[in-house]
């Protein structure tokens, strides 16, 4: 397993700090709001070093002293805390392990988070856009994520894939450490590498860690979807704010209804109808997620299509594990927004 600095991402520092509110309120501008309390008697020698890619961001954090972390769900980003030295606890839903240099903590985004980082304990984290992470799973499978991708127990880095993981990430810090980042916000400003090193570091955790779709990856893919499918598809990205048939899709896919159906079966494993449901669920969770003040669950939902607000809102809870009123609660009430 490759080596990691002694205090990684050195020359990525956001803050060093021996005062707790400091410490909250400066992770909180990365991660999101949270409840941050020194347990016992412990100096904090607190320190955060960051350095943001276009849809994740590697992480050095530190509190030198036991510290109880409750950011209650996570909402717009999985976790991963890889302990560089010492051990915490967690809690996420209804999970309970400890993680350890040897395995790593995965948070699933719509699940309660608390834990207690043990005295001396120092972590590397990766953080990743939910959203990213969703449609690169479902590019992998070929068709839509509907249920929220939901990661089991401690993740092994000690062997097999797990390692290589572990391995990926050292590389990604050592790399920064000596002036050459593979990841930036925009992607480009490190080259053309940089989308793929975070596609790999993406495939590697949906590969290497136990999760409800891991399943259906190893299964054989089906044939490319023909041209009539993605026609379709290219149809309902450009009018989703729009009034749409299923006789409108077919007709901009140069196909019968019914053929498109079973198109989008064999190939999407899922109708065109609730792809376009998806699609429009996905960009009201983008403007729910957004914190404007001003706006309202119903105007959202009515603006992407949705006028039934009771089985909009049973249809978002079922694909983010949340109600658009949590998430559009949570969003203004962040003092940091996204």
């Amino acid at each position: 397993m490759a080596p990691i600095a002694e205090t990684p991402l050195a020359g990525h520092t956001r803050f060093a700090t021996t005062e707790l509110d400091e410490a909250r309120e400066r992770v909180a501008q990365v991660f999101c709001p949270h409840r941050l309390d020194i347990v016992g008697r412990d100096r904090l020698d607190a320190r955060h070093h960051h350095l943001p890619g276009a849809r994740l961001s590697l992480n050095y954090i530190q509190y030198g002293a036991k510290t109880s972390i409750n950011p209650g769900c996570l909402e717009r980003f999985f976790l991963v805390q890889i302990p560089v030295e010492g051990s915490a606890a967690i809690a996420n839903g209804d999970q309970r392990y400890h993680s350890t240099p040897r395995a790593a903590a995965v948070l699933n985004p719509h699940e309660p988070t608390d834990m207690i980082w043990d005295t001396g304990c120092r972590q590397v984290l990766v953080q990743i856009e939910r959203r990213a992470l969703e449609d690169h799973l479902s590019a992998l499978l070929g068709g839509t994520v509907r249920e929220p991708i939901r990661f089991e127990g401690a993740f092994d880095i000690a062997q097999g894939p797990g390692a290589a993981f572990r391995s990926l990430v050292n590389h990604m810090v050592g790399e920064a450490d000596a002036g050459r980042p593979s990841i930036a916000p925009d992607g480009a400003a490190a080259g053309l590498m940089a989308r793929q090193v975070e596609s790999a570091l993406l495939s590697g955790l949906l590969e290497a860690h136990a999760h409800n779709y891991r399943r259906f990856l190893h299964r054989r893919q089906p044939a490319v979807a023909p041209h009539y499918v993605r026609r379709a598809e290219e149809y309902i990205d450009a009018t989703l704010d729009q009034p749409i048939a299923l006789e409108d899709i077919a007709l901009a896919a140069g196909v019968s209804a019914r053929a498109l159906q079973i198109g989008f079966r064999r190939f999407r494993n899922t109708t065109p109808m609730a792809f376009l449901r998806d699609r429009r669920l996905r960009q009201a969770h983008r403007d729910l997620s957004a914190g404007d003040e001003d706006a309202t669950v119903t105007q959202i939902a009515v603006r992407w299509g949705f006028t039934h607000l009771g089985r909009f809102s049973v249809q978002y809870r079922e694909a983010f594990g949340c109600t658009p009123r949590e998430t559009l609660h949570n969003a203004v009430d962040s003092p940091f927004g996204r």
